[in-house]
């Protein structure tokens, strides 16, 4: 049976979870600092398979967002890509089945918090109607 939908970016967030290493969320936190992993609705965030039969699996489509610190070049590019591998290590051995593509090209987001480098991953989950 796929993941609920309800439950499924807290299950995501459960198996990407990397205590002393990066804070974890099931979705955007108001302020996003260094060394996070959030899970956040994609777009198109949920595709039903058919309009009428919901027993028929929706396709789920995710961001995993990371973040890093912004430091000189090679650093901000060694951090994230670090921080990638084990996100996609995490993403692969966990147990829930998706599909994951590309790693977003790294950038600079400006929050409330400083200017972190930041890529994402995306991910689709078939999950179902609860």
């Amino acid at each position: 049976m796929p993941a609920p939908i309800t439950t499924l970016r807290a299950s995501l967030a459960s198996a990407l979870a990397n205590n002393n290493v990066w804070n974890t969320y099931s979705y955007p936190p108001p302020t996003i600092t260094a060394n996070s992993c959030i899970v956040a609705p994609a777009d198109n965030y949920i595709t039903p398979s058919n309009n009428t039969n919901v027993a028929i699996s929706p396709l789920a489509n995710l961001k995993i967002i990371m973040t890093c610190p912004m430091l000189d070049n090679q650093g901000n590019l060694a951090g994230i890509e670090t921080m990638a591998c084990a996100v996609f290590k995490k993403l692969a051995t966990s147990n829930i089945v998706m599909n994951i593509g590309s790693m977003s090209a790294p950038s600079v987001l400006s929050v409330q918090s400083g200017d972190l480098l930041t890529a994402s991953f995306d991910i689709s989950v078939l999950t179902s109607w609860e």
